[in-house]
């Protein structure tokens, strides 16, 4: 099998699928989109960075890839769920890496059908391979509930939650390591909901307060109370938080781009407000926003990837630049076989080794 991945930025002389970084003892991928998985018999062209010869592991064979955090990939097939690395252009070939998690066990109200996305609070899921102890993987699904569990504990189930509001394509959750928490945007954007790593404990709801709203004419916030909106929460590596507030069309129209407003955290917060300035300058720093645990990555770490910009993968597939406010649409690459209607919907972090 040969897996198709939208790379963005350029890749080391040295190697065609790494970065190599520098006074450091690891290798590291730049952010990827999964475009799909094919037979042998495709080629396709240099500008698809094509990891061919992948050996699908036989545990992922029937499954469907349902999410994907810090470079990881979630599978599921019925209500079993396994990790793998196998989207890594690091991984081995011939030998993905693969844990197998507990069933997903159902839930009194609601369904565990329809999966919206996945986090995990450390870039592993080995219990080795982490400074900061035990991971901890979540899965969001649609509508109100929540569910994790400790990949490192065999002999520990899921436990479920219910999230205190109903949340649809609104929202993503994710795992903030400066608070050492799974966030989520409340519907509307002014509550941030939170939970910590011990399962027992109620969620936290934290007001987000704004300021330095723009001053924007009436006729344009109209358009947006029209727009579908998406809130994400994001940290940047450094531990900065930003609130991004995706608006779009659906379906999308060319002649009405997509409206994206970031508020950054102030230090002047406390345990039960955050106050958020908006701003058009969030620096060298590039934030990706798919079905994927929202990540954030230092644009000078990659080289091609754009400084102060959002790339958007879902309603847009596009590269938004916060300082002109415009969207640089992606065209589809050439080379791919007809068959692909539709790209995996999930930026796929830096992947390290």
């Amino acid at each position: 099998m040969s897996q198709l991945l939208f790379c963005l930025s350029k890749l080391s002389s040295r190697n065609n699928n790494v970065l190599i970084h520098k006074n450091s003892r690891f290798l590291s991928t730049s952010p990827y989109l999964i475009l799909g998985v094919f037979g042998d018999d495709f080629r396709s062209p240099n500008k698809l960075l094509t990891v061919r010869d992948k050996t699908v592991p036989v545990e992922l064979v029937c499954s469907q890839v349902m999410g994907a955090s810090h470079g990881w990939g979630f599978f599921a097939d019925h209500n079993s769920v396994c990790i793998s690395d196998t989207f890594s252009p690091l991984a081995s070939k011939s030998d993905s890496k693969v844990i197998t998690l507990p069933p997903i066990t159902s839930m009194i109200y609601g369904q565990t059908e329809v999966v919206w996305n996945v986090a995990m609070s450390s870039s592993s899921p080995y219990h080795q391979d982490n400074e900061d102890g035990e991971c901890v993987v979540a899965i969001k699904f649609l509508g109100n509930h929540l569910t994790m569990c400790r990949p490192g504990r065999r002999d520990l189930g899921w436990t479920n939650k219910l999230i205190p509001f109903v949340c649809f394509e609104n929202s993503n959750l994710m795992y903030s390591k400066r608070d050492q928490r799974f966030s989520l945007p409340a519907p509307g954007g002014n509550y941030l909901c939170s939970w910590d790593l011990h399962f027992e404990n109620e969620p936290k709801f934290t007001e987000l307060v704004f300021r330095n709203i723009p001053q924007l004419p009436q006729s344009e916030w109209e358009m947006m109370d029209s727009c579908f909106k998406e809130d994400h929460w994001v940290e940047s590596p450094c531990g900065q938080s930003f609130l991004v507030k995706w608006y779009s069309h659906v379906p999308s129209i060319r002649c009405k781009e997509t409206m994206v407003m970031v508020f950054r955290e102030d230090q002047d917060t406390n345990e039960r407000t955050k106050n958020m300035s908006y701003t058009e300058d969030i620096g060298d720093l590039c934030i990706f926003l798919s079905k994927s645990e929202p990540f954030c990555v230092v644009a000078s770490s990659c080289p091609g990837l754009k400084p102060n910009s959002i790339y958007l993968m879902g309603h847009s597939f596009a590269v938004y630049d916060i300082t002109t406010k415009t969207a640089r649409h992606f065209e589809r690459p050439k080379g791919l076989p007809e068959s692909l209607t539709h790209f995996l919907p999930y930026w796929l972090a830096p992947f390290s080794m």
